[in-house]
């Protein structure tokens, strides 16, 4: 018996498989991974998110094809963004210390792989003595210089270790930070909202009807749409508040500018990744502005470090 869970915070997983009961080419195929730290199966980018209904029901199909026993559970409750997102940071806080312990790990490694191979080296004859072919050293002294050659390799390749174990650690320090970025922000909040309005055009949006072609939904189908795409119309509107209020903080403590096209004209120079450029036209999510060329660049107000009046 294999069972499907979907939960909003652990995302969507399998239970009941074992090693060896053909489900794992079936799942890879499918579109799973194996979680080691979780020990099961699941569905990539599922977690913090409502579920998938295609990928759910093609699994249980495909699984139940192959002769084996398959349930859904699968929730529609869905968290608070603010919660997600808080535990969001506290997972990556968690991670950030796994990779500084790592790295502080490799580093130690570097250090005795370094030692190791000065040791190595001190044993070879001083002054770079040639070997003596046929002398009853010849043995030990080529021994040496193998001995030598694999401990400097493994130095290296624990050097190597090290800095790859450090830069992601460092890397994984910054992530947060970067998902908090002004323009990402700004960035995030205008995809929530296309992908808001193209889930309420879903509402309304036509029916294929195999013998007269696309029609307009009638007032039922509209209704089971609606009781369908709830979750995830509240799913994405709670996002949408919850960056919105980032972003109103942000701009009320200057770390985000808050520009757009109230308060930016035509002929305004404005800073746009550290270069001033003079304004040739404001759009409503963009401005162009002069390349010092024939043509003109555009970007989003949310990229606007500063701006200067032309007096």
């Amino acid at each position: 018996m294999l069972t499907i869970t979907h939960t909003h915070e652990e995302g969507t997983l399998i239970d009941g498989t074992s090693r060896g009961d053909g489900t794992a080419e079936i799942l890879r195929a499918t579109g799973w991974r194996w979680g080691r730290s979780i020990g099961t199966w699941y569905l990539p980018h599922s977690r913090d998110r409502l579920p998938n209904p295609w990928k759910i029901q093609r699994t249980v199909a495909v699984l139940r094809a192959a002769g084996f026993t398959v349930d859904a559970e699968v929730s529609l409750d869905i968290r608070p963004t603010a919660e997600v997102e808080a535990a969001k940071i506290e997972r990556q806080a968690d991670r950030v210390d796994a990779l500084d312990a790592k790295a502080e790990r490799k580093a130690a490694a570097e250090v005795a792989a370094d030692e190791r191979a000065a040791a190595a080296f001190r044993r070879l004859p001083e002054g770079g003595e040639p070997i003596k072919v046929g002398h009853h050293s010849e043995g030990r002294h080529r021994n040496a210089i193998a001995k030598a050659h694999a401990a400097l390799g493994r130095s290296v390749e624990a050097g190597r270790d090290a800095e790859r174990a450090r830069g992601r650690a460092d890397a994984a320090r910054i992530t947060t930070d970067a998902r908090y970025s002004p323009v990402t922000v700004a960035n995030r909040i205008e995809k929530l909202g296309a992908e808001l309005r193209k889930l309420e055009r879903r509402l309304t949006e036509d029916v294929y009807d195999s013998e007269r072609g696309y029609r307009p939904a009638t007032a039922d189908e509209q209704a089971r749409r609606a009781e369908r795409l709830a979750p995830y119309l509240e799913e994405k509107r709670d996002q949408i508040a919850y960056w919105e209020g980032v972003r109103a903080e942000q701009i009320a403590t200057g770390r985000a500018t808050g520009y757009d096209r109230t308060n930016v004209q035509k002929g305004d120079h404005v800073k746009i990744r550290g270069s001033w450029r003079r304004v040739v036209r404001v759009n409503p999510k963009t401005v162009s502005v002069e390349t010092g060329y024939t043509w003109t660049d555009t970007a989003p107000y949310a990229e606007i470090q500063d701006r200067r009046r032309p007096e």
